[in-house]
């Protein structure tokens, strides 16, 4: 991997070796991806502001995020399928961001299942879980993750029904592959790809093989999600999974400043600014023009992460000086691991830290409790002819 340099080397190996369905699954958005690539348009629109003759010898990357210590404010989100990027892709990503000193999310429609993946690690993880139809397999999977030692639950809250990726029904995406001439073809001329998958744990996705009813032969995202999205999600579940879950709770996929608001009454311990990657409601706004209104809104009252469009670490950094205490990162890692497995993910985690590290210094700061709009140009996102109104650095906010 000598000639990795950036996420983007990472996502042109990973587009080369994962066969296209799978390939195109993560990296898609909805519909016309308008909001999909707003989130990095956006994000690299915001300037930093570059200082000099500032001491910064010593520089640290280290933080907290959720009550956890971390080497750098990251966290791998849960990604949906992660084993057909890699086989055993959720163990070989879990084991890569412990040994980095980061949060692992494991998805709900992961093909590693909880227990496959608690097995393979010596350390807690999160896990993510949705608001299904079916309520006894909903507490069933929760009882899992308590049982497995998940140190947090992430409650993915925009997600009652799915936002069409035009891709994934053009690639006829399912697991395994759809037979068509087009899928045949494409995964034999990936044979390392079908070297891991065939050697992995399993084929299917692990979580709902054998524990759904009528499921034990499921290989469609959108017939499972289908059948079992529960479009009258409302507050009061968020109530009903406090009463079965023990521990840390974070609430995944809040952009609007009125959501942001009921979610901070709700208890959970944090709330991730996210529309799902730019997957679902396209034509929304960018995570990151959000992240100012719901920090201001809410900053004090509950820890705030960010998702979305991140690829550098000056991105990691222009969130955190936007009030966010850490980010989710999905995309970046999951080519990382289509790449080149294990080590890969471990050289996306090692790309954002380095690149943090020298923003870090560029910009005059030397610990992540120092970065605020200090380190940005001008505070972007105006609204209603007026900026947000500046926040505390996040380490410092709710102290």
């Amino acid at each position: 991997m000598k000639d990795i340099t950036c996420i983007e080397d990472l996502r042109q190996v990973a587009r080369r070796k994962v066969p296209r369905a799978f390939y195109d699954y993560a990296d898609s958005g909805s519909y016309t991806e308008s909001t999909y690539r707003a989130n990095v348009a956006d994000m690299e629109a915001i300037k930093l502001r570059q200082r000099v003759l500032v001491n910064v010898d010593k520089r640290d990357t280290s933080t907290m995020m959720v009550g956890e210590n971390v080497s750098v404010p990251v966290a791998l989100a849960p990604v949906g399928l992660l084993g057909m990027q890699h086989g055993d892709g959720e163990i070989l990503a879990c084991r890569a961001a412990q040994a980095a000193g980061i949060p692992f999310t494991l998805s709900t429609m992961s093909i590693c299942s909880i227990e496959d993946v608690a097995k393979a690690v010596d350390k807690p993880f999160w896990f993510q879980v949705y608001v299904i139809r079916d309520r006894g397999f909903m507490r069933e999977l929760i009882e899992r993750a308590a049982s497995a030692k998940c140190s947090a639950l992430v409650l993915t809250v925009d997600l009652q029904i799915l936002g069409q990726r035009h891709k994934d029904l053009k690639n006829g995406m399912t697991v395994p592959p759809e037979i068509r001439l087009k899928n045949v073809i494409d995964v034999a001329m990936k044979p390392r790809w079908a070297w891991s998958v065939l050697n992995g744990k399993r084929k299917t996705f692990g979580n709902l093989a054998g524990h759904v009813k009528g499921m034990d032969n499921v290989n469609s995202l959108s017939q499972w999600t289908a059948q079992q999205f529960d479009p009258t999600l409302n507050w009061r579940d968020i109530e009903w999974v406090k009463s079965l879950w023990p521990g840390k709770l974070i609430l995944k996929g809040i952009m609007d400043v009125e959501d942001a608001r009921i979610a901070a009454t709700t208890g959970a311990q944090a709330l991730v600014c996210s529309n799902h990657g730019g997957r679902q409601l396209d034509g929304a706004a960018s995570s990151i023009s959000m992240l100012p209104r719901v920090v201001d809104a809410v900053g004090d009252q509950i820890e705030v992460l960010f998702d979305g469009g991140v690829r550098t670490g000056m991105d990691i950094e222009r969130a955190l000086a936007l009030g966010a205490s850490g980010c989710l990162i999905g995309r970046a890692y999951a080519w990382g691991l289509g790449a080149y497995g294990q080590a890969g993910v471990t050289k996306a985690i090692e790309v954002l830290k380095k690149e943090l590290d020298v923003s870090m210094a560029l910009t005059g700061v030397s610990t992540i409790s120092e970065i605020g709009p200090n380190v940005l140009l001008e505070p972007p996102f105006a609204q209603d002819g007026k900026t947000p109104k500046a926040a505390q650095p996040a380490a410092q906010r709710r102290h």
